[in-house]
């Protein structure tokens, strides 16, 4: 990907920007790229970097008790990540990986900062998006510590298609996640989420493929979801 095309993809700070902090922004942007499974940063580390997912899917999750760890959000492109911490003067609290072969574009922190400083309409942005994942985290807190189970792996289904869609069929989600992430994503033991996915199968709600889930009874996983 080249820079141009990523700039293209960056319309969200771009477009506020005048012709000279255009070209500062420019000059500071790289490219890169992850592999499947990849650390794109770790909790506890500084952060300096703006991070935008320009092609693939990205984890960010925190590292929980007995080694098990708690999937808290998922990217998907185009979406900015990474920026939160370095605004609050904080390391990180997460950590972030990629779900396969993913390319980022990074900014550094201080030209966003310098940026922020000159522009409202960028410093808006950023306020909104903050906003933005805040209640989508609040709303997630609530649904992983309330819900059973069921409703948990129902809620975790709906969140990635909401997220990253569906293929051509129209029914099976376009992300294969395995039984540890599924598990991870739903605040559940994978022994928990392979009999849950298993038990959705066998009530036809979902069809099971390997790593593929395929949507069978949205309405009935959305009811599962609303009152688990």
């Amino acid at each position: 990907m080249t820079l141009d095309e990523a700039i293209e993809k960056l319309d969200d700070i771009w477009s506020p920007l005048n012709e000279e902090q255009r070209n500062f922004l420019k000059e500071h942007l790289t490219i890169r790229t992850f592999k499947k499974n990849e650390s794109i940063y770790s909790e506890g580390e500084l952060p300096n970097q703006l991070l935008c997912l320009l092609q693939g899917k990205v984890k960010i999750f925190k590292n929980g008790a007995g080694g098990r760890n708690q999937i808290m959000r998922v990217i998907k492109p185009v979406e900015y990540f990474g920026y939160r911490a370095s605004f609050a003067g904080q390391s990180f609290l997460t950590s972030a990986a990629a779900f396969e072969y993913s390319i980022v574009g990074m900014i550094p922190m201080s030209i966003i900062t310098k940026l922020v400083c000159e522009n409202h309409q960028l410093a808006w942005f950023f306020i909104r998006q903050l906003s933005i994942d805040l209640g989508v985290a609040d709303e997630r807190t609530v649904n992983l510590t309330q819900k059973h189970i069921r409703g948990r792996l129902a809620e975790a289904i709906l969140f990635l298609k909401e997220n990253y869609g569906v293929e051509e069929d129209g029914c099976t989600l376009s992300i294969y996640l395995s039984r540890e992430d599924m598990a991870n994503l739903s605040n559940m033991t994978t022994a928990n989420a392979i009999r849950t996915l298993s038990n959705f199968s066998s009530e036809k709600l979902i069809a099971i493929d390997g790593r593929k889930i395929k949507l069978i009874d949205e309405a009935a996983l959305e009811r599962i979801s609303k009152f688990g």
